[in-house]
């Protein structure tokens, strides 16, 4: 089977090229790992109690890590998912030994580069491929490094971002449905691409052009080229749909019971939009290209939406956005809450709830 990614070369790429986290002592970063966890725990009973969601399947705990374990988890989860699509997508096919070496080892140090550079800007993820039904991970050296930066109180900074994280982890745990219906629209993206060789090739650019905006932030290529058929677009709008309800409702979720645990959230919400907005133009030109300025709108048009529902339908009208594939917003309900109560509650439905 032809190898499309060097794992074990993107890995210690990403290693190599991450950047070194805030200075601590080993006290200092065991107190953190702790704290980290101790939060989860709280905030796991925040958002329960918010949101009206619950765990349906059981979850690993939450792992603190470092940015090279950041890196290395996202690649094992990777290589579950890529390495069986590519082995459907080549078939019986296989290039010469030396063009399969070389351009493996080629689209790992890209893919390393990029993950290197992630690994130092991700506060937490739920990381849903590795296996089901995900695990929750925290990137403690970056939590540090963001609340120093923000002069934000540690214990307050801390909680803001577990609410946030294990709101995800709620909606694929609360939702058991969920994760099989992202991993499916990510095969029905590559079942609706045009030739399978052609989309590899398409796939080894869009690596080398995340690399190449790391590096040169000039590149105005877009990772958007592999787009190239309409029922890939078809799929990418409900994909774009679901990211931006799902960082929407964390983002609504986090702000909502921020106030009655978090004192000082209000100042930690400024400061830390200050931070989303600014950058200078590398660290804006890789964000474009990497798709986080995307990311960054679907947190506002997300939580402007799910805000939008809630005061029509109450929370647990909202939640039956979680009945099946078919409650999800369409991509133009995200900007017209009334069309979704319509098409979901019905006309009558749209009326001011309490809860």
């Amino acid at each position: 089977m032809a190898q499309f990614v060097d794992w074990d070369l993107a890995a210690a790429t990403a290693g190599a090229l991450g950047k070194s986290g805030p200075r601590v002592s080993y006290a200092e970063a065991t107190d953190v790992v702790g704290d980290l966890r101790r939060l989860t725990e709280e905030a796991a009973g925040h958002v329960a109690d918010y949101t009206g969601l619950r765990a349906q399947v059981a979850h690993p705990p939450v792992r603190v890590v470092d940015r090279r374990d950041w890196a290395a988890a996202n690649i094992a989860g990777l290589r579950e998912v890529v390495t069986p699509l590519v082995e459907r997508l080549s078939g019986d096919k296989r290039p010469g030994a030396l063009t399969e070496a070389i351009g493996s080892r080629l689209t790992g140090v890209q893919a390393g580069s990029v993950l290197a550079y992630l690994s130092g800007r991700v506060l937490g993820q739920y990381e849903v491929f590795a296996g089901d039904p995900g695990q929750l991970l925290l990137v403690a050296p970056n939590i540090v490094e963001v609340e120093r930066k923000l002069g934000a109180d540690p214990r307050d900074f801390r909680l803001w971002v577990c609410l946030h994280e294990v709101t995800h982890r709620t909606q694929f745990t609360a939702v058991p449905w969920m994760r099989a219906y992202f991993l499916g629209e990510v095969q029905a993206f590559v079942d609706a691409s045009q030739g399978g060789e052609h989309l590899l090739e398409r796939l080894r650019r869009g690596v080398a052009t995340l690399s190449d905006a790391v590096k040169d932030p000039e590149s105005r290529a877009s990772v958007l080229d592999i787009v190239q058929t309409p029922a890939q677009r078809a799929v990418l709008d409900r994909l774009t749909a679901l990211m931006t309800l799902l960082e929407g409702h964390a983002e609504f979720v986090m702000d909502g019971v921020g106030p009655e645990v978090i004192p000082s959230v209000g100042t930690i919400r400024a400061a830390f939009n200050r931070r989303r907005e600014s950058g200078n133009p590398l660290e804006k030109a890789i964000r474009r290209l990497l798709g986080i300025e995307v990311k960054m709108r679907q947190y506002a048009e997300g939580r402007k939406f799910v805000h939008g529902v809630v005061d029509r339908v109450g929370m647990a009208g909202f939640n039956k956005i979680f009945s099946s594939p078919l409650t999800l917003p369409r991509l133009d309900e995200l900007g017209d809450p009334d069309a979704w109560v319509n098409r979901v509650h019905g006309p009558a439905g749209a009326t001011p709830a309490a809860g």
